[in-house]
């Protein structure tokens, strides 16, 4: 009988336990209420990985439409949660001119779920039409990460300069406030 030593079965559960995890996909989640729906089409993108930005990260996007003209956004956000006094309080879909198309108010701080995946729309778009979108961080802002892309073709990182459209941070619709 072979004997291994405490460490190499550690590192092999490890290793062991971190595969496993790996094969376990993150679906789309929605707020407890919101209806649900069969979902007819989907675009994924290629997620990214986190960076020390102490901004909201948008690392992945998903899209699903019934009809072809308005569309569910599910975007993963990483982002460096505290509690209510730093939180990621809103991801938002872009113009590439830097219109407000929708923003998901998110009620409440991540702490214990990194990266989160929220769903909302409707997105009413052309599936060509290329938009952009981005994660909100409270109080910091906006960072410069981004994703940008379409419908047809998924989307992909972008870096937005530091000004891009800022002043929708004052913008309908707010967050209420933070839960926990």
């Amino acid at each position: 009988m072979v004997q291994l030593g405490n460490q190499r079965i550690a590192g092999l559960g490890l290793v062991m336990g971190l595969a496993i995890a790996g094969c376990t996909p993150t679906p789309p989640t929605d707020t407890p209420g919101e209806a649900s729906s069969t979902q007819s089409e989907v675009t994924q993108t290629t997620p990214m990985t986190q960076s020390d930005d102490p901004f909201a990260e948008v690392t992945a996007v998903e899209t699903y439409s019934q009809d072809g003209s308005s569309y569910t956004f599910s975007v993963t956000l990483a982002s460096p949660d505290t509690g209510c006094e730093q939180y990621a309080n809103w991801w938002e879909v872009l113009t590439v001119d830097g219109e407000l198309l929708y923003r998901r108010i998110l009620v409440h701080s991540h702490v214990e779920e990194q990266p989160f995946t929220r769903s909302g729309g409707p997105v009413t778009i052309e599936p060509d039409e290329i938009v952009i979108v981005r994660g909100h961080m409270d109080p910091a802002g906006y960072g410069t990460q981004a994703m940008q892309g379409t419908i047809n073709d998924g989307f992909e990182v972008t870096t937005l300069t530091p000004d891009f459209a800022v002043d929708l941070a004052a913008a309908e619709p707010q967050p209420a406030g933070c839960e926990y």
